[in-house]
């Protein structure tokens, strides 16, 4: 019988190095063998309080029934950045009809508590 324990280690990760940043492709599976993915962006940072060095880091888990919707999220973003250009809105089917977001959809300044939440490692 497979340990459980394993479940929990990477199937596949990749380090990005980007200067004072890292940014790590993580592989896993849950135990019912569902594979997602977390993007970690690691900074390092200088606490003048005690002089030494930590790591900020903020996770995201991407499951596999949204890669297809962030992957065009991400495009149309690189894109605009490279063209200026506002490409069409993704569209994400819903149960009856489909709908379609844009950021101006939702208020993104600092308007939940989880914002300022950091997870030290």
């Amino acid at each position: 019988m497979e340990n459980r324990e394993n479940k929990k280690e990477e199937l596949y990760s990749q380090v990005i190095p980007a200067g004072k940043r890292r940014y790590f492709f993580d592989v896993k599976e849950t135990r019912g063998g569902d594979k997602f993915v977390t993007i970690t962006e690691s900074r390092k940072i200088f606490d003048n309080n005690t002089g030494d060095f930590h790591f900020d880091k903020n996770k995201l888990f991407l499951y596999k029934e949204d890669f297809e919707k962030f992957q065009q999220g991400l495009a149309n973003a690189f894109s605009f950045i490279e063209t200026g250009i506002e490409p069409p809105p993704v569209v994400v089917e819903n149960q009856d009809s489909p709908e379609m977001y844009r950021t101006s959809d939702f208020n993104l300044e600092g308007s939940s508590s989880l914002d300022d939440i950091n997870v030290n490692f």
